[in-house]
């Protein structure tokens, strides 16, 4: 596992949010890839396999989600989450730190509550699409001790919850096969 990042104070992530704003707000790219396997394990991938049933191939989503359906499964609705490339660089301090953020797909797209409401359709690549929900993502304690209390805090201000700099859930409407580098795309764009 890798160890903390360095922590930037709010002044820092403030100064670098102008490059934040001029993701695409249309279509961007697929940057990374990240699974959990367990608690506190990350793994990357080049090419990633997206299923209704499964969630995102090899996360640990499909048992051990946060959120809950009243039966116990895990909800579909954060099957799995995506985060803005520009902050996380940023709040991360360095590539091989990304991971940590615990997000599956790191994107290089506008992720805001403006350009993407929940309910909004992305196509990723030639055959997956997700579904953003209306789950919070605020980022835990861990998020807090992998990055600093200041960049949960600086993600969790009213602005940044309208960016969603901390990022997105949401729910897989037609699966398939998912690479870096791949294109993400509002539907319709």
């Amino acid at each position: 596992m890798h160890g903390p990042a360095t922590h930037l104070g709010a002044v820092e992530l403030e100064q670098g949010l102008s490059d934040v704003l001029e993701s695409p707000h249309d279509t961007g790219k697929l940057v990374a890839i990240f699974v959990r396997p367990t608690a506190n394990e990350r793994q990357t991938r080049v090419v990633a396999e997206l299923s209704l049933d499964g969630g995102i191939d090899g996360d640990r989503w499909v048992r051990d989600s946060f959120y809950r359906l009243e039966d116990g499964r895990s909800d579909p609705r954060c099957q799995l989450s995506l985060m803005n490339a520009r902050i996380l660089r940023q709040i991360a301090g360095q590539d091989d730190a990304m991971c940590l953020a615990g997000d599956n797909l790191i994107v290089d797209l506008d992720l805001s509550e403006e350009n993407l409401p929940a309910g909004s359709q992305l196509v990723i690549g030639t055959e997956v699409v997700v579904e953003l929900s209306d789950l919070k993502h605020t980022g835990c304690s861990k998020f807090a001790y992998r990055y600093g209390d200041d960049a949960r805090a600086f993600v969790n201000t009213p602005r940044g919850k309208a960016l969603h700099l901390r990022g997105r859930y949401a729910r897989i409407i037609r699966g398939g096969s998912v690479s870096i580098g791949d294109t993400i795309s509002k539907c319709g764009t």
